[in-house]
């Protein structure tokens, strides 16, 4: 195994309990907040130097739904980790009975390419707001953003508690090996079979975020100039490189003509350039 993949520290750190207090996750989600607002433009400019993303691209789809998950999730961490009453049954009274949320332990964290910083760094906020350990595994496909992950990640947040390991898929098998309280991963169903495949030995328990198709149905009564600009915005941010981004349109036959002109010439207008970056040559060849 590579020791640069070796986490000993996740469970160990964990088992102390310095994750669980209310007072550590707050702080951790503020760090991230604060993380958001003072690197925006370095975020900003791996982002470009991965795919070609502009600066407004990026704060709309990385740097403002980080901060504003981390935002969320720090005003409601002292409800969620409340106990929950709940009742029991005759059979059972006089005995008192409650929900109780506690973290899982260590979590691995896989991030995709497409949105690098935000899809490493939202799951993030979700496991530290729950009170666990962290490691991040973010995508050797954007490796502007995976370096700067892992220069700001311990500038900011708990260096015992979370921690980067960069590197290419063999690493991420090496992690997944080590056995960890849960994995979240973003990305394709290829690789998605990998992660579940590799974690099913030590019966660790995942979550795969894997996409999908995104048809778009347009009736004959909607009004096509609006129709147009939305359906072209979201296929064109980000270059489609985006789970979201409508595959197909559905559209009844009266309107049909009226939406491709439409499209046409939305998607002329919102062009600022003649070629789309694409992540990689490999992405570049399969599409």
């Amino acid at each position: 195994m590579n020791p640069q993949t070796r986490t000993p520290h996740a469970r160990t750190v964990f088992d102390t309990g310095r994750t669980r207090p209310a007072a550590w996750r707050i702080a951790q989600l503020r760090a991230i907040e604060r993380m958001c607002d003072e690197q925006e433009q370095a975020i900003a400019a791996a982002l470009l130097s991965d795919l070609g993303r502009p600066a407004m691209e990026a704060w709309m789809g990385d740097v403002q739904p980080t901060k504003a998950e981390a935002a969320f999730a720090r005003k409601r961490i002292r409800k969620w980790m409340r106990r929950r009453r709940v009742s029991v049954p005759v059979s059972q009274q006089p005995a008192r009975a409650w929900i109780q949320y506690d973290p899982k332990g260590a979590v691995l964290v896989i991030g995709p390419w497409n949105y690098p910083f935000y899809l490493a760094m939202a799951p993030v906020v979700s496991a530290v707001a729950a009170g666990n350990t962290v490691v991040i595994k973010p995508s050797e496909l954007a490796p502007a953003t995976s370096a700067l992950i892992a220069r700001l990640v311990p500038r900011y947040l708990d260096t015992e508690a979370i921690t980067v390991v960069e590197g290419d898929a063999q690493v991420t098998q090496d992690l997944l090996a080590q056995g960890f309280d849960h994995v979240l991963f973003t990305g394709g169903t290829e690789v998605g079979r990998k992660i579940m495949a590799a974690a099913a030995p030590t019966l660790t328990p995942v979550t795969l975020e894997l996409g999908g198709k995104s048809p778009a149905i347009v009736a004959a009564d909607a009004d096509i100039a609006v129709t147009a600009r939305r359906l072209a915005h979201t296929k064109l941010v980000n270059s489609g490189q985006t789970c979201i981004a409508p595959d197909y349109v559905l559209v009844e036959r009266a309107v049909a003509a009226e939406l491709v002109t439409a499209l046409c010439a939305t998607i002329a207008e919102f062009s600022t350039t003649p070629d789309l970056p694409i992540v990689n040559q490999r992405q570049f060849d399969r599409l």
